[in-house]
C-alpha cells in the first residue's frame, strides 16, 4: 500500500465530486465567494467544528443537520465575505434558506446540504445575491472546478489551499481531496477556518467521524496563527464509495486513516504559511512531557506567546522567553532539567540551553537559524516520555495592518 501527495489536487480528484462558483458581490474585491461542492451519489458525511461558544449559524445548522443525516448527504454549500455569525435568528434563517436553495437548484433534500460561512461577523447576508449566486454556481459544476472553489472561500488568504491524496491498495485505488481556508483567528480548538474533504473511499459514517477527528487533532489542532478561535471554524468530509472500494477494516482503514492524516497536515500546513503577517514557518517541538496532552498545552503556550512569536519575526534567538512561555502554560515540571535546541534546513541543530544553563553556543549562528523563513525549536522538559509538535508563524506588523482595518 502507497500514498502519494498530490500538490496541485483539489476536492475534485475522487470520482463524483463537482464544484461550482460564482460571484455574490460579498467581497470588496469583487474576488468570486460563493462555492458549491457537489457529489454525484449520495455521501456518508462527518465534522468537526470550533470550540468557541460563540457560533455562526452555519455552524449551529450543521450540527443539526448532523444529527439527522450523516447517510445520505450530497453538497456543501459556502460563501466568504460574511461569516453569519451573531446575527440572531434572522442569520439562523439565512443559512436554512441558504441549504433550500442549494437543495432546489441540486434537487436533492435540505438536510443533504452542508453550509459554510467566513468572513466579518456581524453582517447579515444578502441573501437575493445568494440565491442568485447558489443558481449561477449550480449551473456551472465541473469536475475542473476545485481550484475555482478554493480561491472563492479566501478571504484574508493570499492564495487558496488544496491537495489531493492517492492510495493504492491491493483491491484497488482511492482518492481524498481537500480545500482549506484560513490565515488569522487561527488556534486550536479547532484551528483554523474552513475545510472540505471528499473522498471516492467506501466509508461508514461512524468509522468516517473518528477517521476524521484523528486526522484533526493531528493536523489542524496543532497549528497557531494568532492564538483566536473564530465563530465559524469547521471541517467537513464527504465519502461517496464510487471507486468501490472498503477503507472500513484492517490495513485499508490504517491506510485511509494515515493519508487523511497527510491531507489534513499539508492543508494545514498551507494555512500557517499563508497566516496573516507570517513570513515565517516554524515547528515547536516539546519532549520530556507526563503525557501528549501536557506537551501539546506548552506547546502551544510557546507557539502563541506574543514575545515569542515577535523574536521569531525579529530573528532574535531569545531562547529566555520560549522557556518563560513553556513555565506559565500551567503544566509542572523542573525547570531545571529543561534543554532546548534550535535547527533548519540550513544549519545544524545548535543547543542552546542544557539543564536549565545555556551552552557556550555561537549567537551569531543561533541568529542565522532564526533569520530562515523556516526552522524550528526543540524544548525537552525531562519529565515525562511524550512529546509533540505543533506548527506556527512569527508575529509581525503586518498582522496589526491587516487586521486594524478588516471591516474597512
Amino acid at each position: 500500500m502507497t500514498i502519494k501527495l498530490d500538490a496541485d489536487g483539489t476536492v475534485t480528484n475522487p470520482e463524483g465530486f463537482q464544484v461550482g462558483t460564482a460571484t455574490c458581490g460579498l467581497k470588496s474585491s469583487g474576488n468570486p465567494d460563493l462555492m458549491l461542492l457537489h457529489s454525484k451519489q449520495s455521501c456518508t458525511a462527518a465534522g468537526m467544528f470550533t470550540t468557541n461558544q460563540v457560533v455562526g449559524a452555519p455552524v449551529t445548522l450543521n450540527r443539526e443537520t448532523l444529527k439527522s443525516n450523516t447517510k445520505n448527504m450530497r453538497a456543501i454549500v459556502a460563501n466568504s465575505g460574511i461569516a453569519n455569525a451573531c446575527t440572531g435568528n434572522h442569520g439562523l434563517n439565512n443559512a436554512i434558506e441558504m441549504q433550500n436553495i442549494a437543495s432546489k437548484s441540486l434537487q436533492c433534500k435540505p438536510n443533504e446540504v452542508l453550509v459554510l460561512s467566513t468572513g466579518v461577523i456581524g453582517v447579515q447576508l444578502p441573501m437575493e445575491k445568494i440565491d442568485k449566486g447558489i443558481r449561477k454556481a449550480s449551473s456551472n459544476l465541473s469536475i475542473n472546478g476545485g481550484y475555482n472553489g478554493a480561491e472563492a472561500i479566501m478571504t484574508t488568504d493570499t492564495n487558496p489551499k488544496h491537495c489531493a491524496v492517492e492510495i493504492n491498495l491491493p483491491s484497488g485505488t482511492v482518492n481524498i481531496g481537500g480545500i482549506a481556508k484560513g490565515a488569522g483567528m487561527v488556534h486550536p480548538n479547532m484551528a483554523t477556518m474552513l475545510a472540505c474533504i471528499t473522498t471516492d473511499a467506501l466509508v461508514p459514517a461512524s468509522i468516517l467521524r473518528s477517521t476524521l477527528k484523528t486526522a484533526v487533532n493531528n493536523s489542524f489542532n496543532k497549528i497557531s496563527i494568532d492564538g483566536d478561535t473564530s465563530t465559524s471554524d469547521s471541517v467537513l468530509i464527504l465519502a461517496n464509495g464510487l471507486s468501490g472500494i472498503s477503507c472500513a477494516q484492517g490495513d485499508s482503514r490504517k491506510a485511509f486513516t494515515d493519508a487523511l492524516i497527510s491531507l489534513s497536515t499539508d492543508l494545514a500546513k498551507q494555512i500557517v504559511r499563508d497566516g496573516e503577517g507570517v513570513n515565517k514557518f516554524v515547528t515547536v517541538h516539546v519532549s520530556g512531557a507526563p503525557s501528549i496532552k501536557e506537551a501539546h498545552i506548552v506547546a502551544n503556550s510557546i507557539a502563541t506567546s506574543p514575545l515569542v512569536k515577535t523574536a521569531f519575526a525579529g530573528g532574535d534567538p531569545n531562547w529566555g522567553r520560549i522557556i518563560v512561555a513553556a513555565g506559565k502554560s500551567g503544566v509542572r515540571f523542573d525547570s531545571s532539567k529543561t534543554q532546548l535546541w534550535i535547527g533548519s534546513k540550513i544549519e545544524d541543530e545548535l543547543q542552546l540551553v542544557e539543564q536549565a544553563t545555556p551552552c557556550d553556543y555561537d549567537e551569531s549562528i543561533a541568529q542565522h537559524i532564526f533569520s530562515q523563513p523556516e526552522f524550528y525549536i526543540h524544548l525537552d522538559l525531562g519529565n515525562g516520555k511524550s512529546e509533540i509538535s505543533v506548527w506556527t508563524g512569527d508575529l509581525t506588523e503586518e498582522y496589526v495592518r491587516i487586521n486594524s482595518d478588516y471591516r474597512t
